[in-house]
């Protein structure tokens, strides 16, 4: 049973999943209540914020839980998250402002007045890393740490495809065109409903120029001149180090 608190999980030394939900407390919400497809993902309880853990326990929120127990923990606790969290938010109809009461078939929200069935969002987001010249772009974003930098991201808009999102966020944020796209891997990321949908490009033409409200630098960085990059395990990481393992072949 993964016990949340808001967006913290509870973990006991090198236990982050418990074999019952807590006997005192209250306790918000829980999987086992549901309908038997929601409890195929993993077990989960939301309890409130008056709950006080016991013996040692702590509560981290999902990167910490990725930096200690890795990807696995991460992918794992980040599954019943995303549906813990859209539980809380999609109580009520968009249309008609009913209840809404989850479905026996499969793990969706069904209105019992109008009939719609709301199944849980996922927010597509690309992220690129460019090239050029033997050189890789990264960037700061203005809510980084101070000196860190990292590839290229923004979310799909409607109507685009992933390659069309890919060259406007570049555009948009430094000013440059791209070309040779190629599809790299993906990540789940639960901050709070995204998927990373990883890929690699080449610079064609333009000057970088950042956008100056989300990038207030951006610069192109051979292998061995990395600035602060983000940590292990991010996809932004594993582009940046495929970059660098390629570079040196």
């Amino acid at each position: 049973m993964l016990i949340f608190k808001g967006d913290k999980l509870l973990v006991r030394d090198v236990i982050f999943e418990f074999d019952d939900r807590p006997k005192k407390g209250k306790i918000l919400r829980s999987s086992e209540d549901l309908p038997p497809p929601w409890r195929e993902v993993p077990a989960w309880c939301e309890v409130d914020e008056a709950h006080v853990s016991q013996g040692g326990a702590e509560w981290l929120d999902l990167r910490a839980v990725w930096q200690r127990w890795g990807d696995r923990a991460f992918v794992y606790a980040g599954t019943s998250y995303q549906y813990m969290n859209w539980l809380r938010q999609a109580r009520f109809c968009s249309n008609c402002a009913a209840p809404l009461v989850p479905k026996e078939e499969d793990r969706g929200l069904l209105c019992g007045e109008c009939g719609r069935t709301y199944y849980a969002p996922l927010h597509p987001a690309i992220i690129v890393a460019v090239e050029r010249d033997g050189k890789l772009l990264l960037a700061h974003n203005s809510r980084m740490p101070a000196g860190r930098c990292s590839v290229i991201a923004g979310f799909v808009e409607p109507g685009e495809s992933l390659e069309q999102t890919l060259a406007r966020e570049v555009m948009e944020e430094v000013g440059i065109e791209v070309e040779d796209i190629r599809y790299f891997g993906s990540q789940s990321w639960p901050f709070p409903c995204s998927l990373m949908l990883g890929f690699t490009a080449r610079w064609k033409d333009g000057e970088l120029h950042p956008d100056g409200t989300e990038l207030d630098d951006a610069n192109w960085y051979a292998p061995d001149a990395l600035p602060d990059i983000p940590p292990p395990l991010s996809i932004s990481r594993r582009l940046i180090d495929d970059f660098v393992t390629r570079m040196s072949q």
